[in-house]
């Protein structure tokens, strides 16, 4: 980018506006549509496999075009789809790369629920699948002749191990596959896999893209080489997002920049006052400069976002963090994050990993860093802490 170029913030707010006046692109809610004659039709049906032209609801609308212009902006790609949830993308995805007598890397820091999909879905259609470190050190050992994709996550769900996508993608590319990346993490704006190699790029858009925890979403965005196969199975099977959602989440996207460096401020000093208590073994946050990740995350990444994970010290078991949890009044306990509120869940970090021995390490909560000040979000810890956990030192 030279130094005339606006900056990203400045051209999110730009992107997917295709139309004069309306400052926010008018909503679509459409399914058929209407050609002028039989050889207008004709032209289209041939030609819309490869271009993107207005020929059917499922295909696409003004709404959903819009969307995508916006998420191809945001992650420098070639084309972009939206999908009913985050897990559909990552279906999609996998499914459109991957057939039988294939083999599939898989990131151990996977998001979980893409365990049970790749052991449920993929096994009985005759796809391998193999588990690499969060780090991606042993990907090389484990490369095989018929590894068509390999899936990273980084910073890797739950413990935020930071990876050399580079590296990967240029093993990648000598053994002739692609690297899928999962960036809910990053959302784009954070972290960029396109930029830094990876052919596509997965985000579950319920969480920052949105921001208001009101809105179900997966997008992928890939670049030239990877586009076809996943054009090809979105259309066969039927994926597509209502008009409604695809405005409410462009709405969102024009604040995903100020939001983010919010949360990650916020997290920050969260994190940090963490840190000193005792009851607290480690805090997983690769913008820590006592993090593992944090050279790659400083080389990779633009900020941070709102997540931490906290481990506890051996001396405090599983019940009492436990009632810690119900004990939070401004951390609300439930699924998802990235929106503008707080949250908490404990973590099985053995559940959650098929490498190595998590059995010697202790309980552990994620958290999510909403909004709220963050003062407010401390004492609230701190209130926890003194009433449930057992004194230390």
């Amino acid at each position: 980018m030279s130094s005339n170029d606006p900056a990203p913030q400045t051209r999110l707010l730009r992107a997917g506006r295709p139309h004069k006046g309306w400052v926010n692109t008018p909503v679509t809610r459409a399914s058929t549509y209407i050609f002028e004659n039989v050889a207008q039709w004709r032209d289209v049906r041939a030609r819309r496999g490869d271009e993107r032209l207005a020929s059917y609801g499922a295909r696409g609308t003004d709404s959903t075009f819009a969307l995508e212009d916006a998420l191809i902006e945001l992650e420098g790609g070639y084309r972009a789809k939206a999908y009913c949830t985050g897990q559909a993308a990552i279906a999609i995805v996998l499914l459109s790369y991957l057939r039988a007598g294939d083999h599939l890397l898989l990131t151990d820091g996977v998001y979980e629920p893409v365990r049970r999909f790749c052991k449920e879905q993929l096994t009985r259609l005759g796809i391998e699948f193999t588990y690499f470190l969060p780090d991606g050190s042993d990907i090389a050992e484990k490369i095989r002749p018929n590894t068509r994709l390999i899936y990273v996550e980084s910073p890797a769900s739950l413990t935020y191990d930071m990876l050399d996508l580079p590296a990967v993608a240029e093993l990648a590319r000598k053994h002739d596959c692609l690297v899928a990346a999962d960036n809910t993490w990053g959302s784009g704006y954070l972290y960029r896999p396109l930029d830094l190699g990876a052919d596509i790029s997965v985000c579950a858009a319920t969480k920052y893209l949105s921001g208001h925890a009101d809105i179900m979403m997966g997008t992928v965005v890939t670049n030239k080489r990877a586009w076809q196969p996943l054009e090809d199975a979105t259309v066969d099977f039927g994926q597509t997002i209502g008009a409604d959602d695809a405005f409410l989440m462009l709405r969102g996207i024009r604040s995903l920049p100020l939001r983010l460096a919010a949360h990650g401020k916020a997290c920050l000093q969260v994190a940090q006052w963490l840190q000193q208590r005792p009851e607290v073994a480690r805090v997983y946050c690769p913008a820590l400069p006592e993090d593992p990740g944090h050279a790659l995350w400083k080389r990779d990444c633009t900020g941070q976002n709102g997540l931490l994970t906290i481990e506890f010290v051996p001396a405090i078991d599983a019940a009492s963090v436990e009632r810690l949890i119900d004990s939070l009044q401004l951390f609300g306990l439930g699924a998802s994050w990235g929106g503008f509120e707080s949250l908490v869940i404990p973590v099985n970090i053995g559940a959650a990993r098929s490498i190595g021995d998590w059995s010697k390490h202790g309980a552990m909560i994620r958290l999510h860093i909403g909004l709220e000040d963050t003062n407010d979000l401390i004492n609230d810890l701190e209130q926890a802490m003194h009433s449930c956990l057992p004194r230390i030192g």
